[in-house]
């Protein structure tokens, strides 16, 4: 499956990644804010915290040892604790029962994925890639703030269930770090071509008129017959879970091994001839919001959900044109601890906020504050804007008026609407093309890499 490069609303993100995702427009971070802080967001586009169940007692761990091996990747321990501790981390994030038997399913595809997130930080480590520990307590903090805890409160809740908060700061490293080791590999590659582009445009022109779709994938990858066979298994385990309520963006961000996984399984919108066969017939037959069951594709399975579905180039958009102004933080904000230089930076986006009349000041002020882009995104779509709240408060924010300090983990904005307009989009833009091509770039980059590991990996499974 062809898949895209930008983010939706993903698990686990850094304001850095973020902004990565969607160049020029900073404020995409803003959700990594803790509940309470970004108070200009309307009320209803704060994310809702989800109804907490009572803790009952865990019931008894399977196996007898947490320290028993499970596997050996290069020298290099797995253990029936580290397998343990993901596969809780997976039930308590779906809902799924933490009976013994219940958990006993996953424990094929938990030791595979920690086989491959191993091959991945031995990558990381040769290549001398080192993930901030800022930026993993940033994508906790996140964590955190989505699902209406303090901070700090992650640790305590997953204590309280029996998972050690290590399970996550581990899944969050190599995510983050497998990242900038395809954008090091990837660097040395030819850039997208104004070829590359032409013929992409080319190809959707000729398709004007028919389906394209969003969909969303947990992918599931396998080597062998048998792993096929215990993907199976696990795909028909995850499915249960999802039509029962499941988060479809959680579950993919936690066991989908594609790189989609960053973004909580979301490919963007893709063409039929960009899908694997097996899946259009499967998406072109889906209503929206519907859960496929396993479907076998070269190098694994997927479970495939169609979010939505529009004709190319007869779909009508929002188009925005807006002015932005970021005061940079010097470091990263501590909400409960900011810095002078910190609060100085508040205080200026709030006089600007209180001030701009006009974009063209908001303008003035962005490049005084060093941009020389005047803080000018270009053109922007908004249903093109993955991160819900602030989409939602892109679309509302009266036109000519400055939005309140919009505060992040590394800086604070104001943003000013200059224009709002429906217009139909005969074909996706230069940009939105050119992503779409090095998203499929790092795709095949990221599982030619994977399998070259797995070669030269010595693996030796126990259990």
């Amino acid at each position: 499956m062809t898949r895209s490069f930008i983010g939706v609303d993903p698990l686990i993100m850094t304001a850095a990644s973020r902004k990565f995702s969607w160049p020029g427009l900073v404020l995409a971070a803003l959700l990594a804010v803790p509940a309470g802080v970004v108070a200009t967001l309307p009320a209803q586009a704060q994310p809702a915290a989800p109804a907490r169940v009572p803790a009952k007692p865990l019931p008894e761990r399977a196996g007898t040892d947490a320290a028993t091996i499970v596997a050996l990747v290069n020298g290099q321990v797995i253990t029936l604790g580290d397998v343990d501790n993901r596969r809780r981390l997976f039930a308590l994030s779906t809902g799924m029962s933490l009976a013994p038997e219940v958990l006993a399913r996953l424990n094929a595809q938990v030791t595979a994925q920690l086989i491959d997130e191993r091959l991945k930080l031995r990558e990381m480590q040769r290549r001398q890639i080192v993930v901030p520990e800022a930026d993993i307590a940033a994508a906790i903090q996140e964590v955190e703030g989505r699902i209406g805890l303090p901070k700090g409160g992650l640790r305590q809740r997953l204590a309280a269930d029996g998972v050690a908060l290590r399970t996550m700061i581990d899944q969050i490293r190599v995510q983050l770090g497998w990242g900038r080791v395809l954008r090091e590999e990837m660097g040395a590659q030819s850039p997208v071509s104004e070829a590359d582009i032409a013929q992409r445009a080319a190809s959707l022109k000729a398709q004007i008129g028919q389906t394209e779709y969003r969909v969303g994938e947990i992918f599931i990858p396998t080597t062998t017959p048998g792993q096929t066979d215990e993907a199976r298994r696990f795909a028909d385990t995850v499915i249960q879970q999802l039509r029962n309520g499941a988060p479809f963006g959680v579950v993919a961000a936690q066991f989908s091994q594609s790189q989609t996984a960053l973004q909580g399984g979301d490919t963007g919108w893709v063409q039929g001839v960009e899908l694997d066969p097996t899946v259009l017939r499967v998406v072109d037959a889906m209503p929206v919001g519907a859960i496929s069951n396993p479907i076998v594709v070269p190098g694994g399975i997927t479970v495939v959900t169609l979010r939505a579905k529009r004709e190319i180039g007869r779909e009508s958009s929002v188009i925005l044109t807006l002015r932005q102004a970021f005061y940079k933080f010097p470091t990263r904000l501590d909400p409960e601890h900011p810095t002078e230089a910190q609060s100085q930076a508040v205080e200026r986006a709030r006089r600007l906020s209180a001030s701009a009349r006009d974009c063209a000041a908001v303008e003035a002020a962005a490049r005084e504050a060093g941009d020389k882009s005047g803080g000018n995104p270009g053109e922007v779509r908004l249903d093109g804007v993955q991160v819900p709240a602030l989409r939602q408060l892109m679309g509302s924010q009266p036109l000519g008026k400055a939005t309140q300090p919009l505060i992040a983990d590394d800086g604070v904005a104001v943003m000013m609407i200059c224009s709002r307009e429906s217009r139909t989009q005969d074909l996706p833009s230069r940009k939105e093309l050119a992503e779409r091509i090095m998203g499929e770039r790092f795709e095949l980059v990221s599982r030619q890499l994977t399998r070259d590991l797995e070669r030269r990996a010595v693996i030796e499974r126990r259990r």
